[in-house]
């Protein structure tokens, strides 16, 4: 059969653009063990380490001093602002009275606190356009953790696509959120590295 080119454009008159929804869809269901975020658009799926999840436990079990179990996610899908981001931060903090939207999906203006755990495949998305859309949400207070090279980051005061506060330390320095929102300290020093 061949196409002429009034099959083309009607063709391309019925397609629809892709939706956060219909990407996911596609990707059901996603492998034991593995990660899958959309960002801008591109599909990554990271396999965890233990390394990753064990700092991310830490710092989860940090937050339930201020947070209530319901309040904190992982690996959750969150859609945020800008052309199809639909993120599974590795930890996420949610206000008091947080509800989910119509899809039955967190929404992202609730988010008080986001940390991110770096992987080396997907460590351009945390530092790049994952900050960026962070700040374009308004997200309050946002940590990168980087255990290779042992440094987190701090980022606060949102606006417009970038963070205006940037602090970063070694591990094993507390991370002072007690100006925040957030309202506590992390520790660090248990923090693993790769």
């Amino acid at each position: 059969m061949t196409v002429v080119d009034t099959d083309r454009i009607e063709m391309a008159d019925t397609s629809d653009e892709r939706t956060l929804d219909m990407m996911f869809e596609w990707l059901e269901p996603t492998p034991e063990g593995f990660k899958v975020e959309i960002v801008e658009g591109n599909i990554y799926m990271s396999p965890q380490r233990d390394t990753h999840w064990e700092i991310i436990l830490d710092i989860v079990e940090q937050l339930r001093t201020r947070y209530a179990r319901k309040q904190l996610k992982s690996d959750v899908r969150i859609d945020f602002p800008g052309r199809l981001n639909g993120f599974a931060s590795d930890v996420v903090a949610l206000a008091d009275g947080a509800e989910k939207d119509a899809k039955d999906h967190w929404r992202h203006q609730d988010i008080e606190f986001v940390a991110e755990v770096i992987s080396k495949q997907t460590a351009a998305n945390d530092y790049g356009s994952k900050m960026a859309t962070y700040a374009t949400a308004g997200v309050p207070v946002y940590v990168i953790v980087d255990p290779y090279t042992g440094k987190w980051h701090l980022h606060t005061l949102p606006k417009d696509d970038e963070y205006r506060a940037v602090l970063s330390f070694d591990f094993g320095n507390p991370i002072d959120l007690t100006a925040t929102v957030v309202g506590l300290t992390l520790e660090t020093g248990g923090f693993p590295r790769d």
